[in-house]
């Protein structure tokens, strides 16, 4: 009796759930017997293990004895027993197979597993077309056992499972290969000669196709026969005779292998896949089969060619099949919607998973094996096409080749294969024990705990859970930005041929897609693209998508240059590179604002960083007023002069100007949209600049407040918009502070013009009281006596559109009570100030248009344009909002609405004016962004006007559709100008 310490805690923790149970077994062992506790500590199930040695010592009375002089034999039978329940009853059946286990196990080759389960049929391995003399196939599926124990045996005595799992996965593979020639053996003993005068050929599909099998798979495979030829050159069949014999040869093949007898079992032969699936004929002739896939093959079935290979049978028909096929697959990614097509079917497996199994689905799952093989599938599909490197069956070497090559970032690929391994680890690790095929976690702590011990876990169910949640959550984020990047579905539309072309034939492509200078094209292609780095291989990928999508936008060549400029900038930086291929829509995005707009390119070049910024919607939102300030204000603050100080605020305020011209070029805003933000962006500006210049100044400052007018006081600011501006400053006890309070404001607008490649923000300070013979600054005081006594027509107008936007909040807030009660009259205008206001008018329109400028093409100043509805609304506004405070606001449009609401205005009439308005502000807007320069005159030059209708979201050549809708709109807006403003019927 063995006379070790075993009570029931010391075998609980040594991995044992029933102590009581494993205590009754080895109070009969010796002491000599004690090591093997420590060996069934280390398996999955030490409890199943420990039955099973005892079990196995009933039909091998010396075992016990054997295994403590044998460490290997122990180890190896251990891990088996507390692994798998189905190969330990084979163990029961069949004891003498322990002699397998006897050795340190390494691979064994496919030709001698070939050998091996050829010579359990009776058949000669070396035979061209081996015949069995068994026909019952039992000494097979012993035989298959057998090796399936090997395998299982060096796989769980492995020290790093996941190093392991596709090596195991292949030899898996190559047993199948064996058992189908073993199979296919024995079909031809019972066909007799008849088998001997028809070639068939089993190529492997599937995961048997790349090798990469699982413990218990389903086979896929596809049959192809052909007559046997004679030294002649005679067919010792017809073709028709031919797939008669090699059809009864496949059906008794896949009956032996699917055959349940008291031998065992060995796994379904799915021939599903073959042309026409289930109901199509089994097998078929090498012509049957290439008018087939010429003809009617699917999308999906060419995906599922991807991994044909010769498995069994007539190797060399079988090769010529897949040579047959294999430029099919290549090109099949240039079908129509083929990328949308293969992203839906993902999507239909994940929607009819059972409510059940959500959340367990290794394999098919959200998160599973299917996510990674799909997107690694997909990846080689559209981009094998001209890359031949990619072109492998196994998903690991893919996936290998796919980050060597730069088509999957090195991160990225490192984290899809780890979870890969993994998945595939516990896969097997599932279907081991009761050798069937499942997918599905167990949902019971037992079958938990023995699966988190196999690959070692100390807290087995607690960290088992834990690595698959994020495992699975890993490879769903990684698959829905690799499956479904729009870079995959460009590229996908671009024929083969035009992804590899030679310099004349490039020519042709660019001047095809519309480069005005392709030759200049070319050269920007061959410097990007050219060389050995990984940069080189990304920017190949990257430039057939990105020379359509600059195709696509006004400027194409411009677009190539800029792409140029900013990859030269950027293109040693780890992240850039990678986004554009990785990241969603990015790359389009980028493409799309660099064929637009020379503005978003300036401002692009001088900050290339903010690139990031389209890899995310959210990121492309404009960021508050108050974020704004805090940024730049603390910004500045860490800088040591007040021309550093000033450059902080700027590089912040060139971000955010790129932000809002991105977002504006890709339809993120509107024209209103746009106003504000960089309404909120000239106001954070100011006040930090403002803050600068008065910490800069030697005297005490009094407190100033700077009131917005004009478009910066309406919220309604354009790209080219410069800053109307009043100030005020506090009241001062003693002495007067104008001088200092001067000094300051004139060193803040030094300090915002000082030269610069941004675009400039400079203030206009001539809407203050007097005009530009007032002073520049007054106190709060003098503001009350001036609007109080002296003020003209012309500024209760102006202030209309003041609001207090920057410098002290108290003392703006004073400044705006004050004028609250002076710019909305009580009874609105008199008869003369209505005079004096359409004077004025008449005044600007005969002056203020520019020299040889067309009206009609003026936005600011034509009929219908900018300043008519401006002028009409802010009318309105000076007649009506004493008694409607609806009115009083300071923005156009929200006003012109509630005119509109409140009857003040025509419904239709309003509508006129808002379309008026928005159009002429969106095409300023945009002729800033594509020229880089400011104007307010539609272009003259046909190519720009083309270019300006594209960015308004007309189709490439519509511009007569642009010039066509703007007079119609201005016109109809002027009609209600001169009814509403000028009083004519």
């Amino acid at each position: 009796m063995i006379r070790i310490e075993t009570t029931r805690g010391t075998l609980a923790r040594r991995g044992f759930v029933d102590a009581e149970a494993a205590e009754r077994v080895i109070e009969h062992w010796d002491d000599e017997h004690e090591p093997l506790l420590d060996v069934l500590a280390q398996c999955a199930d030490p409890d199943h293990a420990l039955a099973s040695v005892d079990r196995l010592c009933e039909r091998i009375p010396d075992l016990l004895s054997r295994l403590v002089a044998s460490p290997v034999l122990a180890r190896q039978l251990i891990m088996v027993l507390g692994a798998s329940n189905n190969l330990t009853l084979h163990l029961l059946a069949h004891p003498e197979h322990i002699e397998l286990l006897t050795e340190e196990l390494d691979k064994v080759s496919a030709e001698a597993l070939r050998r091996e389960l050829l010579e359990a049929t009776g058949a000669d391995p070396e035979s061209a077309r081996p015949v069995a003399t068994d026909p019952t196939g039992d000494q097979l599926r012993i035989a298959y056992r057998g090796a399936l124990l090997r395998i299982a045996a060096r796989d769980l005595c492995a020290p790093e499972p996941l190093e392991t799992v596709a090596d195991v996965a292949d030899e898996l593979s190559d047993l199948a290969d064996a058992t189908l020639e073993a199979a296919l053996s024995i079909s031809r003993l019972k066909l007799g000669d008849n088998a001997l005068k028809t070639r068939l050929a089993v190529v492997g599909l599937g995961k048997c196709g790349a090798q990469e099998l699982n413990y218990v798979s389903d086979v896929d495979v596809l049959f192809v026969a052909e007559p046997v030829v004679d030294s002649d050159g005679t067919s010792l069949v017809t073709n028709d005779q031919a797939v008669q014999i090699a059809t009864r040869m496949a059906a008794e093949m896949t009956r032996i292998c699917s055959a349940h007898t008291s031998a065992g079992t060995i796994w379904e032969v799915d021939a599903a896949l073959r042309p026409e699936g289930k109901a199509g004929q089994l097998v078929r002739t090498m012509s049957s089969h290439r008018i087939y896939y010429e003809k009617w093959a699917k999308t999906w079935e060419f995906q599922a060619m991807l991994k044909a290979r010769p498995a069994a049978g007539d190797r060399d028909l079988g090769q010529a099949f897949v040579d047959l096929v294999a430029p099919m697959v290549w090109s099949a990614a240039e079908r129509e919607n083929f990328v949308a097509d293969t992203q839906a079917m993902r999507k239909r497996v994940v929607a009819h998973i059972p409510a059940r199994d959500q959340g367990r689905e290794l394999k098919l799952g959200e998160g599973g094996l299917r996510d990674v093989e799909f997107s690694v599938q997909l990846l080689q599909l559209v981009h094998g096409r001209a890359d031949e490197r990619l072109r492998t069956r196994a998903t690991l070497p893919a996936l290998k080749a796919l980050i060597d090559n730069g088509y999957v970032g090195r991160e990225d690929g490192k984290g899809f294969a780890l979870a890969y391994r993994f998945l595939r680890t516990l896969e097997h690790r599932i279907q081991l024990y009761q050798l069937r095929r499942t997918h599905l976690l167990p949902n019971n702590d037992p079958d938990l705990r023995r699966l988190g011990r196999s690959l070692g876990y100390k807290d087995p169910v607690k960290e088992l859970l834990n690595t698959w949640r994020h495992t699975a959550q890993r490879v769903r984020r990684l698959h829905e930005r690799l499956f479904y990047s729009p870079l995959l579905d460009t590229v996908a539309k671009i024929p083969s041929n035009e992804l590899r072309l030679t310099p004349d034939a490039a020519l042709d492509r660019l001047k095809a897609l519309g480069y005005a200078d392709p030759t200049a094209a070319l050269r920007h292609i061959a410097v990007l693209s050219q060389g050995v780095t990984r940069q080189a291989e990304i920017q190949r990928q990257l430039l057939p998508a990105m020379l359509g999508w600059f195709a696509s936008a006004p400027n194409p060549d411009h677009g190539l240059l800029a792409f140029r400029q900013v990859s030269e900038a950027l293109g040693t930086t780890p992240w850039y590179l990678r986004a554009l291929r990785d990241e969603g829509a990015m790359a389009e995005r980028l493409a799309r604002i660099l064929a637009s707009s020379r503005y978003a390119v300036k401002l692009l070049n001088r900050a290339p960083q903010t690139v990031q910024m389209l890899a995310d919607d959210q990121q492309l939102r404009p960021r508050s007023l108050a974020e704004l300030k805090a940024e730049m204000h603390v910004a500045a603050g860490r800088q040591s002069n007040s021309v550093a100080a000033v450059e902080a605020i700027r590089a912040i305020r060139r971000r955010e100007l790129f932000r809002v011209a991105a977002g504006d070029l890709l339809g993120e805003y509107d024209v209103l949209d746009v106003g504000a933000a960089l309404t909120d962006l000239a106001s954070a500006t100011i006040d930090a600049t403002l803050a600068v210049a008065q910490q800069n100044s030697a005297e005490p400052v009094p407190r100033i407040a700077v009131i917005a007018m004009g478009r910066w006081g309406g919220r309604e600011m354009s790209y080219a918009s410069d800053a109307d501006a009043m100030f005020v400053m506090e009241d001062a006890s003693n002495g007067d502070p104008t001088k200092v309070a001067t000094a300051v404001i004139n060193e803040m607008r030094t300090l915002l013009t000082r030269p610069s490649a941004d675009p400039a923000l400079s203030i206009d300070a001539d809407l203050r009281p007097e005009g530009k013979g007032g002073a520049l600054t007054r106190s709060l005081t003098a503001y009350r006596n001036y609007y109080g006594r002296w003020s003209s027509t012309w500024e209760l107008q102006a202030l209309v559109r003041a609001d207090a936007l920057a410098g002290d909040e108290e003392l703006g807030r004073a400044l705006m009570t004050e004028i609250d009660a002076h710019r909305w009259p009580e009874g609105g205008l008199s008869a003369s100030q209505l005079t004096e206001v359409r004077k004025l008018k008449a005044r600007v329109e005969a002056e203020r248009l520019p020299r040889g400028a067309d009206p009609a093409k003026h936005t600011k100043l034509g009929p219908g344009g900018i300043a008519d509805v401006e002028w009409t609304v802010q009318l309105l506004q000076l007649q009506h909002a004493y008694r409607l405070p609806a009115l009083r606001s300071t923005q156009t449009i929200a006003a012109l609405r509630a005119a509109r609401d409140a009857g003040v205005i025509d419904g239709m009439d309003a509508g006129h004016l808002e379309a008026a308005w928005t159009l002429a502000s969106r095409i300023r807007n945009q002729i800033m962004l594509m020229r880089g320069r400011g104007s307010d005159s539609l272009p003259s030059d046909n190519r720009e006007l083309a270019s300006l209708a594209e960015l308004l979201g007309y189709r490439a050549g519509e511009s007569s559709h642009l010039l066509a809708d703007y007079r119609r709109v201005t016109r109809r807006a002027r009609n209600v100008v001169e009814r509403v403003f000028w009083g004519f019927s």
